[in-house]
């Protein structure tokens, strides 16, 4: 899914535009025990929980795509048989008015998600009538052609509210507050089938993490069948490795700083088709190459490659480079300059010292104080 299809998905969550028909919910506690099941008719709940519902729900598709939300697909295996795919489809087609089915998805879900502290099981199911559009993008509502069915998933944890002290209507007084367990926004959640392409796609579903970089593999890969993408964070590193051992002695300051621009340069051109630049391992290769890297430390790529994310993984552009800021650093110091300013950071070696040169204008402040630079100062400090 991309940002556009993920956005048509979460307008769907308003009450003008609600589609969604049946929710059901299992609030479990800390010793994995089952402490009260519901079903309910959406739109019969009162209104003031239909808005809080619709929240939670919107939540669950928040955040950055190759980060916050993930695109997975089923491996084939699990799109056969008894496969995880099957009892996904299975879930959705009952509307959730299957009780058995219901029970066993929950007991699934408690045997697989770890959680430390009280949490809810929420399931909703939807049917999105979708408007087609017309070739200026105008949509309408009076022609469909497709109805795309589907059931969103939210982990909420429960927690205790604080104690404090608040104000009694009833009897005009300050008292002590009741402490009620209160169900906080998801930490993780799915919506089944994925939307591609403006309809329903069987083979791929959404995932979502409120921490981008804390991916739960006991729900991503045990209770859905999927395989889980390296987290954010790790995609990061992963690259920066990557990039040391296989340009070695190579890995000078230009050298990285054509890989940033390049890479910079391929988001830029991915942003006109609205989805985020993902790169497998040629892709990757082919960015060192453009950046000047030796053919001849090229050959040790495949090896890193594979080591450090996998031979049939990707890695999300976003995550592995900065396009707001150029960071230099060391020991003593940081700069940061925008990156279209990357060029005027050089490196030259003076008196026999490697030094980071930037040129400076006449605008220079000093801790917030404007300052004027003199010929005599800059050519003391050359000295």
């Amino acid at each position: 899914m991309n940002k556009k299809e993920v956005t048509e998905i979460k307008k769907l969550f308003t009450k003008e535009r609600c589609c969604l028909n049946r929710l059901c919910g299992c609030y479990v506690d800390a010793d994995k025990n089952k402490v009260v099941q519901f079903k309910e008719a959406f739109l019969s709940l009162p209104e003031e929980e239909i808005y809080k519902y619709l929240d939670i729900f919107r939540k669950s598709l928040s955040g950055t795509l190759g980060k916050n939300l993930l695109n997975m697909e089923f491996p084939l295996e699990q799109e056969m048989g008894d496969g995880t795919q099957k009892s996904l489809l299975a879930l959705r087609d009952s509307e959730l008015k299957d009780d058995v089915m219901l029970d066993a998805f929950y007991d699934r879900m408690i045997e697989t998600y770890y959680h430390p502290e009280n949490y809810l099981i929420l399931l909703v199911h939807g049917s999105y009538d979708i408007p087609m559009k017309t070739s200026d993008g105008m949509e309408m509502d009076d022609a469909s052609d497709y109805i795309y069915n589907f059931v969103l998933c939210c982990l909420c944890p429960v927690t205790l509210s604080k104690a404090g002290l608040c104000y009694n209507a009833e009897t005009n007084s300050i008292e002590d507050r009741i402490r009620d367990w209160m169900v906080d926004l998801p930490e993780q959640g799915f919506l089944f089938p994925a939307f591609q392409d403006r309809n329903t796609d069987i083979h791929r579903l959404l995932y979502y993490s409120k921490n981008a970089n804390e991916l739960c593999p006991d729900i991503t890969e045990q209770l859905l069948g999927c395989l889980q993408p390296i987290p954010a964070g790790q995609q990061k590193e992963s690259f920066q490795a990557i990039i040391e051992d296989t340009l070695g002695e190579e890995c000078v300051y230009d050298m990285v700083r054509n890989i940033h621009e390049n890479l910079n340069e391929m988001i830029e051109e991915q942003k006109e088709n609205g989805e985020p630049l993902e790169l497998d391992k040629m892709q990757v290769r082919k960015l060192l190459e453009r950046s000047g890297a030796p053919e001849e430390n090229l050959e040790q790529f495949e090896k890193q490659y594979d080591e450090e994310i996998g031979a049939q993984m990707t890695v999300m552009a976003n995550n592995i480079s900065d396009t707001r800021k150029f960071e230099v650093k060391t020991p003593q110091m940081t700069v940061k300059v925008s990156p279209e300013q990357a060029g005027l950071v050089e490196t030259r070696m003076i008196d026999g010292v490697p030094c980071l040169v930037i040129p400076l204008t006449d605008e220079v402040e000093v801790n917030g104080i404007h300052v004027h630079l003199r010929d005599e100062e800059v050519l003391k400090n050359l000295e």
